[in-house]
């Protein structure tokens, strides 16, 4: 298996004005938004397509979500949000984010999602990962591991 440079994943940010509240400044529900977009981004990238996995009957609900806001972004800035899988934990699939500005200097917010495979008919978890998306998964770990930008 070929291993990849780095486990994080870059996605580009602009915020639009209907991302913001009146004030221009970046609703929160937002930001969760970019990092589902983020997470299915990166899954495609490791030939993962999402609605492939529904037509297995698969879904990765949100379980658990951690966000701290560090510094709002605003109407028309651009920034990178970065998101990697985390350390297993069980049946959980962990992702972390950090949202830096354009230019990296500026880091607006960190998170942490906990996701796990439901059975769509049943509503119960998957004791076991549909083969697509654990071979994926793997190849995510597998990555080096990579630089935590600091601010």
């Amino acid at each position: 298996m070929t291993r990849s440079p780095s486990p994080w994943f870059d996605y580009p940010i602009e915020v639009f004005p209907h991302d913001t509240d009146y004030a221009g400044i970046v609703w929160h529900g937002s930001y969760v938004r970019w990092m589902e977009e983020a997470r299915v981004a990166r899954l495609r990238q490791v030939g993962v397509v999402y609605g492939d996995l529904v037509a297995l009957g698969c879904d990765l609900p949100v379980v658990e979500l951690a966000i701290r806001y560090r510094r709002a972004l605003r109407m028309g800035d651009r920034a990178i949000l970065r998101a990697r899988l985390g350390p297993g934990q069980g049946l959980r699939l962990p992702w972390d984010y950090e949202l830096w500005s354009a230019d990296r200097q500026t880091l607006h917010l960190t998170a942490t999602v906990q996701l796990v495979a439901v059975n769509m008919a049943t509503g119960k978890v998957l004791r076991r990962l549909p083969p697509l998306l654990g071979q994926a998964l793997a190849q995510m770990a597998d990555a080096e591991p990579g630089e935590k930008l600091e601010p």
